[in-house]
């Protein structure tokens, strides 16, 4: 699959460095680009709902995400969202105004989550859930992640794709999308299976229940794939399709294989060292070992797999947050309304 890589994004951003290039009269671009600094005054005046206790709940392993990145970074985009969120409820309210319908509760919000492994998402998605769920316009925030979307790895194995965990091949797509099409249907009540990052599985016979969210966050590496063109020519449905935002979580392919091979060497002397752990033949392996191990995954798995999968999906997100080396966000790319 042909990549749209770091330099296509790169050169667009050299093209369209900022709103004020345009002014000057540079070629227009369909994004709005800002650099931290300038992102950060957007919220400038409103205080920071979350504790330094929180924080250390929320923190993934090995980012560096601190009180001034959620001040900074993660607010303004909280309260961008929240924007989204009631001009979306006004939205509802005149269309059924429109239709001559009695209003019925609006369908929930659903932010898309993607990036790299190891870029951090999943940190991203933790704060985001916490931060909307303060705004008291919307308390109740569901986070969902498709790893419990992956088929069990007997079947991977099966199908002779075990090695391909993560790609989009090992998921469950028909049951992911019916996930995201239930909540977009109004459900009360939707299921979602759960993975566990232990035993590197499925959990058989266990389910989170989201009940009645205002929003609900999906984080995944694949959250942003197109529709797929069936045998029979037709396209189906891609889950981004009920996407009403999405944010991509970005950094440089040398930075996100740093970070994989320093995650590894944190987990080999933590959950490596349980004995219930899938993984737990790592936790005897010398630095050396560890290290070899670790890049070796990356460029057999993880690497082509962002480079030919998550990576051109880059351009269909709403928001994209791009990273430096020390995991704290250097700029942020908006796609214009």
């Amino acid at each position: 699959m042909p990549s749209v890589g770091a330099s296509h994004l790169d050169g667009l951003q050299q093209n369209h460095p900022h709103p004020a290039a345009e002014e000057a009269g540079r070629e227009a671009s369909p994004y709005i680009e800002l650099d931290r600094a300038a992102w950060a005054s957007l919220a400038r005046e409103t205080e920071s709902p979350l504790t330094e206790a929180e924080l250390t709940r929320l923190r993934g392993l090995g980012d560096a995400l601190d009180l001034d990145e959620v001040q900074e970074v993660y607010l303004p985009l909280s309260r961008l969202l929240s924007l989204y969120v009631e001009s979306a409820g006004r939205l509802h309210r005149k269309q059924e105004d429109f239709l001559h319908r009695r209003t019925p509760p609006r369908t929930p919000f659903v932010i898309g989550v993607a990036g790299s492994v190891a870029v951090g998402k999943s940190t991203t998605a933790r704060v985001l859930q916490q931060m909307l769920a303060h705004w008291p316009e919307h308390p109740n925030v569901a986070l969902v992640t498709t790893d419990g979307f992956l088929y069990p790895n007997a079947e991977l194995e099966r199908r002779g794709i075990l090695q391909r965990k993560g790609f989009p091949e090992s998921y469950d797509r028909r049951a992911l999308l019916k996930f995201v099409v239930d909540i977009k249907s109004g459900r009360d009540e939707v299921e979602a299976p759960v993975y566990s990052h232990l035993v590197y599985d499925v959990v058989p016979d266990e389910k989170i229940l989201v009940k009645r969210p205002d929003i609900v966050i999906v984080e995944g590496l694949n959250v942003l794939q197109p529709a797929r063109v069936r045998d029979d020519g037709r396209t189906s449905l891609a889950v981004s399709d009920f996407f009403d935002f999405s944010v991509y979580v970005d950094a440089g392919r040398d930075k996100i294989r740093r970070w994989y091979v320093e995650r590894f060497l944190r987990l080999r002397e933590t959950a490596f060292r349980d004995p219930g752990s899938y993984f737990a033949r790592y936790g005897a392996m010398s630095h050396d070992e560890a290290v070899a191990e670790a890049e070796r995954i990356w460029d057999g798995i993880n690497g082509p797999n962002l480079v030919e999968n998550i990576l051109p999906t880059r351009s269909r997100a709403t928001l994209v947050m791009r990273k430096d080396w020390d995991h704290s966000v250097r700029y942020v790319r908006l796609r214009k309304l």
